[in-house]
Formats: structure tokens, sequence, C-alpha cells
């Protein structure tokens, strides 16, 4: 009796092998994924590129980024649509321009291409969901740090990048909060374009006019480094305030230094890593609430995904560093 369950638990084993062996592989050799942006020479955006890699290899399925060096939506489209052309199985963007990619987007959608949207949202667009920052209350807590350094009083220059909906969001939020201080006034508003040194001869500019300055809130990641050295090249440095976004290399070594106050940090590992893994799932129907992703009523998936932020100045750096992964660039 006992032989006998032996051989019929050993015979189930078998034939579980040859089952298993017979069914095709989940993730299939030619699936692609790709990781659309501007920018991307950005730390920002190389740690974003990182989450894309270590999501990609833990799923076994191929995933690059690309997209301009400099902010260009005009050539951040052009990318996206050589990218859908190839009908990959999914595409991460982050969007730059609503009305430039919006077409692309629908049409990517039209064609059974997952389109999930991270870091910059298009939430006009078909776009099946969003994964990143809730920028206006990111944009709040950036504008009551601010404050709460300026003692409720003053003169604000905004660094920002107009009409790119999460930047807006931010300056959005920034006004929401500086409603509650209203001896504080937004005096200035500078397009940095993405560049530090736009934002840096910004900065210059404004203060070669003899405008009065007395704080400054960068809402992008490459402004308050350009800011930073600005004021310090000036000996402006711990007289003006600095509000900065995001923990590029240049950011943190200014908050060390003491050039720059805080930042309001993001997470673009996190967003790109869960936003391969909701793409992967779609073009799986991986989630079986309804029959394909394509034809459901209701997003199958969550619509919004908030990533979250944190706000790192001297307090806090040197622990923020110590628990920060080290992650190499793709070569």
């Amino acid at each position: 009796m006992r032989v006998h369950s032996r051989i019929i638990a050993f015979s189930a084993v078998i034939l579980g092998a040859a089952l298993t062996a017979c069914q095709e592989p989940y993730h299939q050799k030619e699936e692609q994924y790709y990781l659309i942006s501007a920018n991307i020479n950005l730390p920002y955006w190389q740690e974003a590129e990182a989450g894309l890699r270590d999501a990609a290899t833990g799923m076994g399925v191929k995933a690059e980024m690309d997209g301009p060096t400099t902010f260009s939506p005009k050539d951040e489209l052009d990318s996206f649509q050589k990218a859908a052309a190839l009908h990959p199985a999914g595409i991460l963007v982050s969007v730059t321009n609503q009305v430039i990619l919006k077409p692309a987007i629908d049409a990517a959608i039209l064609q059974g291409i997952p389109v999930i949207c991270i870091d910059a949202d298009a939430p006009d667009s078909h776009r099946v969901l969003f994964v990143g920052t809730d920028n206006f209350r990111a944009g709040q807590e950036g504008g009551k740090r601010l404050a709460d350094i300026l003692k409720g009083q003053g003169q604000v220059v905004i660094v920002t990048v107009p009409g790119q909906l999460n930047m807006d969001e931010r300056v959005r939020g920034v006004t929401e909060a500086l409603k509650k201080y209203p001896s504080i006034k937004i005096a200035q508003t500078i397009d940095d374009k993405g560049d530090p040194r736009n934002a840096n001869d910004g900065v210059s500019a404004l203060l070669a006019k003899k405008e009065k300055i007395d704080g400054v809130i960068c809402l992008e990641a490459s402004g308050g480094s350009g800011v930073a050295e600005a004021l310090h090249r000036l000996d402006l440095t711990g007289k003006i305030p600095v509000v900065s976004f995001d923990k590029d290399p240049e950011t943190l070594d200014a908050i060390e230094k003491g050039w720059i106050n805080a930042t309001i940090v993001q997470k673009p590992y996190i967003m790109a890593y869960y936003g391969l893994k909701f793409a992967d799932d779609l073009h799986h129907n991986a989630v079986h609430e309804f029959k394909d992703w394509r034809t459901s009523p209701a997003p199958p998936l969550p619509a919004w995904v908030d990533t979250g932020t944190a706000i790192v100045d001297k307090s806090n750096l040197s622990a923020f560093r110590e628990a920060l992964a080290a992650h190499p660039k793709p070569l």
C-alpha cells in the first residue's frame, strides 16, 4: 500500500513536470518594452532607467529607455512614434507636452499597445494609468517649507517649466500653500527649460536688475543646482534660501554645502519599476476582472498610483544617502 502510494505520488510529479514543460513560457523572447522621456541623460532619468532595468531583469523581458537628451517635446514625440511603430508589449512615457503627445498615445492604445504615463501625466489621453508623484501635494510641501524658512514673509521666485502638467500642478500647489502666508508674494516665474544654466542665468539677471528676491523654489530636477551656483557666485549663499526638487547628486551636494536648504524628493526608480510591471500585467491580461484590458468597460488597473515624496535637508541628508541603493549606469 505504501509502495502504491509512492508510485502514485511519483507519477503525479512526472505528470506535473511534463505539463509544465509543454506550457509556453509566460514571457516570450520577443517581448519588448520602452520608456520614453526627454532629457534622458539627467540623473533623474538614469535612476528611472535603473528601475526599468531591474524590473525587466526580474521578469525576463527586454526594456530600454529612449528619447532626446534635451527638453524637446517634438523629439520626444518622434521617439514615442518610433517605439509604437515596432508594436512593443508596452510603452511607459513621461509626457512633456500633452497637446503634442496625446494623439500618439491614443493611436498606440488603438493598436492594442498598453501605454502608461509615469512622472508626468496626460490625463486627457487614453493612457491606461499614471504612476508618479501627487504633484499638487508635492508643490504644497515645497511652498510650506520655503514659507517656514522665510518666517511667513518675502518675495519668492519660482523656477519651473510652464506648460508641463506635472510642473503646473506643482506651481498650483505652491500657490495654494502660500495663500496661508499673505505676506509672501510670488514675484517672478523663471522658465529654465529643464537646464540648470537657464536657472542660473535667470536668477542672475533678476539680481543684476536689483529685483528683490527673498527666496527661490525650484520645481524641476536641474533648477536647484543652477540657482545655488548663481547665488554662490554672487556671495548670496545662505542669504536667499532655496528649496529644490529631486535628488540629483548636485542637489544633494549643495544641501551638504549649505547652498540649498531642502529638496522635495521623488522616486523615479519606483515609477519605472512598477510602471513596467503594470504594463506587463496589461500585455498578458493578468488581472482577470475583465476578459481583455482593451475592451474593459472600466480601467482594469488603478487609475493613479502615487509613488510619494520625502523632504531632505541637512538634518537627514546623511541618513538618506546611506539608505540609497547604488544603481550602476547602463552600458
